[in-house]
């Protein structure tokens, strides 16, 4: 079964035999399925008419925001692993959307604190269900044991680079 990054694989080992490019297999795939699935589950976050990037808010003050007292700003960028201007943009689109609020906070003045609004709520849990099953359908080619051992295998790349910085 050959697919596109063996073709490309195939053309360098024509242009130069002693080079080993089988990292590039790896990352090649890896980059390609990458743009395939963003491309997928933006079609799912747009039918709940959110961005990629709003959704990362949203879900990450539901699961994050247990008592729903809010995060800080700072706590959203550390969270989505993002900038705080992106953060910032994200945050005055959701605000304008009615999904969040931003309000100081009562114990400290300084503080800013964002959390869901009831419709916020309603619109990330809706959303999250549809992008689950469009994660499952994303992957269900793969066996749970094929699935188990590429997460695995990820994880083990993954622990790596973000032990790295």
């Amino acid at each position: 079964m050959e697919d596109s990054v063996d073709r490309i694989i195939t053309q360098w080992a024509q242009v130069h035999p002693q080079l080993n490019v089988t990292a590039m297999g790896v990352l090649g795939r890896l980059s390609r399925l990458t743009r395939i699935f963003e491309l997928d589950m933006q079609k799912i976050f747009s039918e709940h008419r959110l961005r990629p990037g709003e959704f990362d808010i949203l879900a990450t003050l539901r699961r994050a925001d247990a008592d729903g007292t809010g995060l800080t700003a700072g706590q959203l960028s550390e969270s989505a692993m993002v900038t705080s201007g992106a953060i910032t943009n994200r945050i005055d689109r959701l605000l304008f959307k009615q999904l969040i609020t931003r309000e100081t906070d009562p114990h400290s003045r300084r503080t800013i604190r964002i959390a869901l609004t009831p419709r916020g709520r309603e619109v990330v849990d809706a959303a999250l269900r549809d992008h689950i099953d469009n994660q499952e359908g994303l992957l269900s080619t793969l066996t749970l044991s094929q699935r188990d051992q590429l997460e695995g295998l990820l994880r083990v790349l993954l622990h790596d680079y973000e032990g790295r910085g």
